[in-house]
């Protein structure tokens, strides 16, 4: 294995793992504050990216339009639990389940809608659209830097909020003891449509980061939904640093097992069965690693209430 290519994938997998974190931080606290199981969260990535490629083409400016779209879909994730996910929080989960698939569903058919059923170009800002000159016969793509900065920046963000502010004290008190908070005076409500719109509004920032690396079309968040849970059982419910950790984790093991499962099988195999049984080893390596870490720990990595 050569330095740059070993180099590349690092980045890679952190790049990935950044973007995951996104997801699973709004995620996990939904999840952990109010013991609701979302699974429109994807949607709203999904919803997210529409939003953002519609808003930069109409500007003309991909930065504008990120703005104005992750305020749009972080509003539209306030209203949605206003309306809809507030009646949800006593039912039980598979009611929350149903609920939320059929949701689903209304907004998969929405966007058709709405936007067609063409994939919606995202492109790449033109000042970052060249490469970048790390190390001696490394380079990397200006974009793909543009995300890692700003998952670290995000990462950094999340961390002060709720470590270091009275909102912060408020999202650990909720997922610790949620009845308890309520008892010690929380207004759980509000507490609950803010937790839902930041994580809104983490979904939509992660949909236009990797929208110009992937395809922004109709049911693009399911896939990712998958990941985003086995992100937040590994890290833990309700841990913003577990939620960090899983991501990186799954980012790195995912990254390396598609790039280098595959060449190692070949040296074992032959070409024919290795091009079978690699890419499927390499899809499933992210959920032998949640095997492995609920073995060891069954509550994730690190659990925010026991």
């Amino acid at each position: 294995m050569s330095w740059p290519l070993f180099a590349e994938q690092c980045l890679n997998g952190l790049q990935f793992g950044l973007m995951l974190f996104l997801l699973a931080a709004g995620l996990t606290l939904i999840f952990g504050i109010m013991d609701l199981i979302n699974l429109a969260h994807g949607s709203l990535y999904m919803l997210g990216a529409y939003l953002v490629a519609s808003l930069a083409q109409a500007t003309g400016s991909f930065a504008l339009g990120l703005a104005l779209g992750v305020a749009a879909t972080a509003a539209i994730g306030m209203a949605l639990e206003i309306a809809v996910l507030r009646g949800l929080y006593r039912r039980d989960h598979l009611s929350q389940v149903l609920a939320t698939f059929a949701l689903i569903m209304i907004a998969n058919e929405t966007t058709r809608a709405l936007w067609g059923v063409q994939p919606l170009v995202l492109n790449v800002p033109a000042a970052l659209s060249g490469s970048v000159q790390l190390f001696a016969g490394i380079r990397y793509p200006a974009f793909r830097l543009l995300i890692i900065a700003v998952g670290l920046a995000v990462a950094l963000a999340l961390y002060f909020l709720v470590a270091r502010t009275r909102l912060g004290m408020l999202v650990r008190a909720g997922a610790s003891n949620r009845e308890m908070a309520m008892v010690m005076g929380t207004d759980i409500r509000w507490l609950f449509t803010a937790v839902f719109g930041v994580g809104a509004g983490l979904c939509a920032l992660a949909g236009a980061m990797l929208g110009p690396l992937l395809a922004v079309q109709v049911g693009m968040g399911e896939n990712i939904l998958i990941l985003a849970f086995v992100t937040v059982v590994i890290g833990g419910i309700g841990s913003i640093r577990g939620a960090f950790v899983g991501a990186l984790l799954i980012g790195i093991v995912d990254t390396f097992g598609r790039a280098f499962i595959p060449t190692g099988l070949r040296a074992l195999l032959s070409p024919a069965v290795a091009d079978v049984a690699g890419p499927s080893l390499a899809s499933i390596s992210i959920y032998l690693l949640m095997v492995g870490v609920l073995f060891w720990k069954p509550q994730g990595l690190f659990p925010a209430r026991g």
